[in-house]
């Protein structure tokens, strides 16, 4: 049986004064820049008090912060005005298949459901399976969000394309996907449904390539705030998945 160890680690949190935020738009720039600087683990903005509260487990020079505006002369970084120290407990290493157990047990069990619900009597319909499939999926991981979907839409809203603009969209995707969940369970307007999900997946999954593509460290929001799950290939295969299965099942019906 494999023993993880886990260690202590120090994380740095120090505020800058940063100038030239003047709406959202420009705070979601600034958070992109300071999050694409090595070392850094985490960033909090403040566009009214214009300030940055920036997380690191090393220090990171002023200069550095500078370095990384330098194409954006509208922002500028000023020196720290403010910062804390604290120790946390560093999470044990994990293999692949202990970070990902949830998402894949929950697929098995949507599987085999969708599976034995869609044969009778020898005969298995492949457009019944998918059904189930997406309403199980679906169901399943609106069901995560909802236990706290406050802390899933701030997840979401780091990376998705339309949730970093409009926030909202975040509270309002896991309502769509509880909507969709039980739209594909009664069979209820499938190909509106199917034409829903292949767009708003598509959308979603370019947030997710985008993410995963830069390697930012960033957590995967498809369970919510209940898993820590990081942000890796599954997420896109999961979307991918959902994207193939509404595409065909629109051509066969």
């Amino acid at each position: 049986m494999p023993v993880f160890l886990c260690h202590k680690k120090l994380i740095m949190t120090h505020t800058y004064q940063i100038s030239g935020m003047t709406c959202t738009g420009c705070r979601d720039k600034v958070e992109k820049i300071l999050n694409g600087i090595p070392g850094v683990s985490a960033v909090s903005l403040d566009l009214e008090a214009g300030t940055a509260a920036i997380s690191m487990s090393a220090h990171i020079a002023t200069e550095t912060f500078k370095d990384a505006f330098r194409d954006y002369p509208r922002y500028q970084i000023s020196e720290i005005i403010h910062h804390r120290e604290e120790v946390t407990e560093q999470a044990p290493d994990r293999s692949w298949f202990q970070t990902y157990k949830p998402v894949i047990i929950i697929f098995i069990y949507i599987t085999a459901v969708s599976v034995l619900v869609s044969t009778e009597q020898e005969h298995f319909s492949l457009l019944k399976a998918m059904r189930i499939f997406m309403s199980g999926f679906f169901l399943t991981f609106s069901f995560f969000k909802m236990l706290d979907l406050q802390g899933f839409a701030e997840s979401y809203r780091m990376y998705d394309l339309i949730a970093r603009r409009y926030p909202v969209w975040g509270y309002m995707y896991a309502v769509l996907e509880l909507v969709l969940g039980i739209s594909f369970a009664v069979n209820f307007l499938p190909v509106v449904s199917n034409w829903v999900t292949l767009a708003v997946l598509s959308v979603s999954i370019a947030g997710v390539l985008r993410s995963v593509l830069n390697k930012h460290a960033i957590k995967c929001a498809c369970l919510g705030s209940v898993f820590n799950l990081p942000m890796s290939t599954l997420t896109i295969f999961e979307d991918a998945l959902m994207i193939l299965m509404s595409a065909l099942m629109l051509f066969l019906m």
